[in-house]
């Protein structure tokens, strides 16, 4: 159980965490989060005993959250790396916090959507010598760094999720 408890309760969020902030600096999310996050999850489910029945499920909503990721970056509504972090998060959530999940990822993009709009909104000060992530950031042609939006959302959703029945019930 300690074991799971690392992976849930650090390893994960630690993962989230540096997606956010690599997407804040860079506007990227590197392929290896999420596929670190998808290999954490199938360790996870080996240590929680996941039922093929749940196992399935989980893999449904991650399958399901990519095909939506995907369609808004065809879109151009999101980032590559964000609709592969979206679906990897999805794979974590299952059917049972995909609800919460997605709630918490709009409530979270809108308040992070409204503070980014606002900070560019905001001129710099004069002989203001900015970061080139600041710069970005402020920029009208970029994006939004939404991959803090979708780990905020899984943060928030985490105490819906099996990984908190599982930790709850020992095997």
């Amino acid at each position: 159980m300690v074991l799971l408890e690392l992976a849930v309760f650090t390893l994960f969020p630690g993962l989230l965490v540096i997606a956010a902030i690599g997407d804040l600096l860079t506007f990227r999310i590197p392929n290896w989060i999420s596929l670190a996050l998808i290999a954490l999850f199938a360790v996870s489910a080996g240590l929680a005993g996941l039922d093929w029945m749940t196992l399935a499920n989980h893999l449904a909503s991650g399958a399901a959250l990519l095909a939506v990721g995907m369609g808004l970056f065809a879109l151009r509504l999101l980032g590559g790396g964000d609709a592969k972090l979206l679906a990897a998060i999805g794979l974590w959530m299952g059917w049972m916090a995909l609800p919460a999940y997605l709630v918490w990822v709009t409530m979270a993009g809108g308040a992070l959507a409204a503070v980014v709009l606002l900070f560019r909104k905001t001129p710099l000060p004069e002989n203001f010598e900015a970061p080139t992530w600041v710069s970005r950031l402020h920029s009208s042609h970029e994006g939004i760094p939404y991959g803090i939006a979708i780990g905020t959302g899984a943060m928030m959703a985490l105490p819906h999720t099996v990984w908190f029945v599982a930790l709850s019930n020992p095997i």
